[in-house]
């Protein structure tokens, strides 16, 4: 099977690092197209990815919206020479309009309910949605529900295990206690009317009364907050958050990722009526709700209050992990299942509608 996947974001890289090399391993022809966006290309190197970059990520609406048609185009001229016959993505518009245009199988995983424009651009042209279970958003018959989250296509402990290297790189043990604060460049199409920390300095000074505080950063910071960057590879990333005491931030993915570890999360971001976001993801709110792993506000007065609370436990970290350990209980090692479905599709496709009838 020839199968096109497209890369387009460092998380994308991530989520598709193991099916790609167990479908690689199987005999199956992958070719993998991307954008310059943040750490992607460096993580594409790093796993030893070949890949075709397309352009520069565009920020901003008007960014993406003149990109779209551009993107587009080059995507199907790949596509036209590679000939593949099955596309995969993350939620990638361009896939979804090329597939329709070669006449392929587009299946597209996503975890995002309040990612409106994309689904607007992408749900109309896609064959099959995979959604976790917890997905607030019904597709009908084309979606496909599996017990997981995307976290766990490279965080479940069959593919994951941290490297304490890490902490030595950073003159630390696992002894010592630290946080890792992360803001977003408020760049992406479903983050137009959001906000996060009204205060990071706040944050940090709070955070450094519990040991050290490391920022990871979409956007450019003041001077100030120069002293606090990490500086270790991208690929290291996963292992020293596993590590951590605590992570606030306002990226959702690395607090589903922390929350995974079983590090304590806290997410912090409104949108405009002053709303916590977390309220319209299945993901957060079920890992909230059910397995108590992460926390999720509208403002950081309310969230630093719960991570004062949390460093105040000095057994907080084992709390979380045996929290880990029942919501791995009940969860699946999603990589494994993608390469099965991706691999025998489009009989796995029937197969699952034959199981989801049965069960009703």
């Amino acid at each position: 099977m020839r199968i096109l996947i497209d890369i387009g974001h460092p998380a994308h890289v991530h989520f598709f690092r193991r099916t790609i090399r167990d479908l690689s391993d199987k005999g199956h022809t992958i070719l993998i197209v991307t954008r310059n966006k943040e750490m992607t290309l460096d993580l594409l190197k790093a796993s030893g990815f070949d890949y075709i970059s397309i352009g520069n990520h565009k920020p901003g609406l008007a960014g993406k919206a003149f990109a779209l048609l551009r993107f587009d185009y080059r995507i199907y001229r790949i596509a036209r020479q590679f000939r593949p016959d099955i596309l995969v993505a993350l939620g990638s518009p361009y896939l979804a309009h090329v597939s329709k245009v070669i006449r392929r199988p587009y299946i597209s995983f996503w975890d995002t309910e309040d990612a409106n424009l994309i689904i607007r651009l992408t749900s109309p042209f896609t064959d099959t949605i995979c959604t976790p279970s917890c997905f607030l958003r019904d597709f009908g018959d084309r979606q496909v529900r599996f017990d997981g989250y995307k976290e766990l296509a490279y965080l479940h402990p069959d593919v994951f295990s941290p490297d304490p290297s890490v902490l030595e790189e950073l003159g630390m043990t696992e002894e010592d206690r630290f946080s890792i604060v992360r803001f977003i460049s408020w760049g992406a199409s479903h983050d137009v009317g959001l906000k996060g920390m009204k205060n990071p300095a706040e944050v940090i000074t709070t955070l450094q009364k519990y040991g050290t505080v490391f920022i990871s950063s979409e956007r450019p910071l003041k001077p100030e907050f120069e002293k606090y960057i990490l500086h270790i590879p991208p690929e290291k990333f996963h292992s020293l958050l596993a590590y951590a005491s605590l992570y606030i931030g306002e990226g959702g993915t690395i607090t589903t990722e922390a929350a995974l570890l079983g590090t304590p999360a806290i997410h912090i971001e409104a949108n405009a009526r002053g709303e916590a976001t977390g309220n319209s993801s299945g993901n957060f709110r079920e890992i909230r709700d059910r397995y108590g792993l992460m926390y999720f506000f509208p403002d950081q007065d309310a969230a630093l209050e719960e991570a004062v609370r949390i460093l105040d436990n000095h057994d907080s970290k084992n709390t979380w992990r045996d929290k880990r350990e029942r919501l791995l209980a009940d969860k699946i090692n999603v990589s494994a299942w993608m390469t099965r479905f991706i691999e025998n599709y489009p009989e796995s496709y029937r197969e699952y509608l034959r199981w989801r009838d049965v069960r009703k």
